[in-house]
């Protein structure tokens, strides 16, 4: 599972994409997108997205790389979208320090032995989101 707003998908995320893949032990790989709330997105990025979630989760379902794209919670630090999905890893964007610290928290909180791996950029300096 990988979680973000996707407001448009780079290069950058399909990297993403391929790292966490490459986490999956065994034949059975999948990819599930966790597509942030469009009012969630308002509230951590301060503006409302280019895209809707409905458009942003169409366009991830169309990625090779991703077998299915889901939209998230309508309240943070929640997951029930994780009760659901049931993954045996989480991998985070090398941005979402946050997300880190809060998803250890509701790990611990409910006994759940999720792994979470930090993904490593992938041309920061070229494909972030504020500079495109």
């Amino acid at each position: 599972v990988v979680f973000g707003i996707f407001d448009g998908v780079h290069d950058g995320h399909r990297d993403l994409f391929r790292q966490a893949l490459r986490l999956c032990s065994g034949q059975a790989k999948e990819l599930i997108v966790i597509v942030g709330r469009d009012e969630i997105a308002t509230r951590l990025k301060g503006k409302k997205p280019k895209y809707s979630e409905a458009e942003r989760v169409a366009m991830l379902k169309k990625e090779s790389l991703v077998d299915d794209a889901i939209l998230g919670d309508r309240e943070l630090s929640t997951y029930t979208v994780l009760e659901q999905c049931n993954p045996n890893v989480v991998c985070l964007g090398y941005d979402q320090q946050e997300l880190e610290a809060d998803l250890q928290r509701w790990l611990r909180e409910h006994g759940k032995q999720i792994k979470l791996h930090r993904a490593k950029p992938f041309r920061h300096e070229i494909l972030h989101n504020s500079l495109l």
